[in-house]
């Protein structure tokens, strides 16, 4: 295969299309944001996001090189098939479920990032507890996108995969330093554009090559391999079943997520964001469901790509791709590749400024630098871009699966952050103790399972186990949904527990080291106190911490607070004690 130049010059203007709208949306951000809020500005963007750009940019934040690639790729692959793509229908109802029951409460307390009511409540070192796990989600999903991206300019270019990976990471991250969630939200609607017309445009030219079969005939029907459709066989419904959860509800709990929500203009907003987001990652599946069906109904042979075909060189994962470079004319396969190409580095920026904007604020600002300036935080989000960014290549290089990076990019989050957002939101009386307990039970139960991408063996042989040709133990047990609910139930028991014991006498209050339920005024608390103790810190940001001693196990079961929001930040109140 020769060195594609037309491929390269479409790839270079689809990045300057790209670059060019993240400095416009970057010098909008400058010049919307006062001197002392532009870190703000650049994590919420002055929570002024409208319901065009903001349903573009919260659908984006899932369309992107991991979902568009993995779903052709499990589509494309016999073993898989269309039965187990489960990310359209469950990042859909991820974003649903958002939207009904997350969405609203965390917009209208005026929070900032989403670890801000962990640190809240739990205090600054359980905030940091919390960073890790949603750290590793947001570089697991970087590494994701730049693994699509490495895969998909190889095949336009004709260079090796690691080199187009480290390159595509480098151009990604240094437009990361542009502009903030503004550049992000206005790139993303370009980013939605080129998909949807590339894509789109693609489809037909592939779908009429003379060899591609009929992909009706296909679907039901073995030609070139199983039908593309798939199915779930009686052994595996409850793996089938854990990572459809996995992918449901652990697609909740993502800072990049919660970025759109919390920079949208109002709670109603956010809400209308995340239905319209749902609708538009169905619509944006269906051309990467086709390019799979393509793949598999394709005849290799007759093509320039020759034999074997692309499972056989272990190139599923490209199949993407490898369907535009050779079943479409050459002018519609460089303006697909380069638009998806495009598409997936502007996706990136997205999860790289979530992990930097929680580290900034939530670790080295309100627990480290409560006084730091607007512009050292500012630099503190530029260096950890570099350094993330970096992170998130090296995974990509170590993978071989963007399916596999999508499902471990959910795995931590899902088990770890998921039950205590459920407890930190709807579940009255969960304190620090409760929440360290079920953040150590989740992560053991999580680790001991095994994980087979990591090459890690299981500890824990659940009913169901087998042995796969690599010497590879496979669970088939729900054992991620089952930590899930353990780390849930442990949270809400052991704070239970701790309270009655505090509270009762039973225990004496110097026992009490973590002064999550005795002390009156907890240091280690981030109340409104803490967190206006820096001018740069506005009052109503969130909203008051009720005294955690005051409330009796009767009254503990369920925060009924959380379903009577109102639609704007709370105002200052007196948190002095009745």
């Amino acid at each position: 295969m020769a060195f594609h130049v037309e491929g390269l010059v479409a790839i270079v203007v689809f990045y300057l299309a790209i670059l060019a709208v993240g400095i416009w949306a970057a010098w909008k951000t400058k010049n919307t944001s006062s001197e002392g809020d532009r870190s703000e500005a650049i994590i919420v963007g002055g929570r002024d996001i409208g319901l065009l750009v903001g349903g573009f940019t919260m659908t984006a934040t899932w369309v992107g090189g991991g979902y568009i690639n993995g779903t052709a790729e499990a589509v494309y692959v016999p073993d898989y098939g269309l039965a187990w793509a489960q990310a359209p229908i469950g990042y859909s109802l991820s974003l649903i479920l958002g939207g009904l029951f997350f969405a609203k409460p965390m917009r209208s307390k005026g929070y900032v990032t989403m670890l801000d009511p962990f640190q809240q409540l739990y205090g600054k070192r359980m905030g940091g507890l919390l960073f890790i796990p949603a750290l590793m989600g947001e570089m697991f999903w970087a590494a994701a996108i730049f693994s699509a991206l490495g895969a998909t300019i190889s095949v336009i270019i004709d260079i090796n995969v690691n080199i187009s990976v480290i390159i595509s990471a480098l151009i990604a991250t240094l437009y990361t330093l542009v502009g903030g969630v503004y550049a992000v939200a206005y790139t993303d609607v370009v980013q939605l554009f080129c998909i949807f017309l590339g894509l789109w445009i693609s489809v037909p030219f592939a779908m009429s090559h003379p060899a591609v079969t009929d992909i009706g005939l296909t679907a039901v029907h073995q030609v070139y391999q199983a039908p593309w459709l798939g199915s779930i066989n009686s052994l595996d419904i409850y793996t089938w079943l854990d990572n459809f959860f996995l992918l449901t509800l652990g697609g909740i709990p993502w800072q990049a997520y919660f970025q759109r929500v919390l920079s949208s203009s109002s709670a109603t907003y956010a809400q209308v964001l995340s239905f319209l987001a749902a609708f538009g990652c169905l619509i944006m599946a269906i051309p990467a469901v086709l390019i799979g069906a393509i793949g598999a109904s394709t005849a290799w042979n007759q093509t320039e790509y020759g034999v074997p075909d692309p499972k056989s060189k272990k190139e599923a994962d490209m199949i993407l791709p490898i369907v535009l470079q050779y079943l479409c004319p050459v002018y519609i396969s460089f303006f697909g590749l380069g638009a998806v190409s495009a598409a997936v580095m502007s996706s990136a920026d997205s999860s790289i400024l979530s992990a930097s904007s929680m580290f900034a604020r939530n670790i080295y600002q309100l627990s480290f630098r409560q006084n730091a300036s607007d512009r050292e935080i500012v630099w503190v989000m530029r260096i950890t871009i570099l350094l993330f960014g970096a992170s998130a290549t090296a995974m990509a290089l170590l993978a071989s699966s963007v399916y596999g990076l999508w499902y471990l990019s959910s795995d931590l989050v899902y088990i770890i952050i998921f039950p205590q957002l459920l407890c930190v939101l709807f579940i009255k009386g969960t304190n620090t103790y409760g929440a360290i307990a079920g953040y150590l039970f989740g992560l053991v139960l999580r680790i001991t399972g095994g994980e087979p991408y990591l090459y890690l063996q299981p500890l824990i042989y659940y009913p169901g186990w087998y042995q796969d040709d690599n010497n590879l133990y496979i669970q088939r047990f729900p054992f991620k949904t089952l930590a899930m609910l353990s780390s849930f139930v442990t949270n809400v028991i052991v704070s239970y527990l701790a309270k009655y014991l505090f509270e009762s006498g039973t225990l004496p209050p110097k026992l009490d080291f973590l002064d999550a339920v005795v002390a009156r005024y907890s240091r280690e608390h981030m109340d409104k106190a803490t967190l206006v103790k820096s001018d740069n810190i506005v009052l109503n940001e969130l909203a008051p911490v009720n005294p955690r001693h005051s409330l009796t196990l009767s009254s503990t079961f369920t925060n009924k607070e959380a379903f009577n929001y109102v639609d704007s930040s709370p105002e200052l109140s007196n948190t002095e004690d009745n």
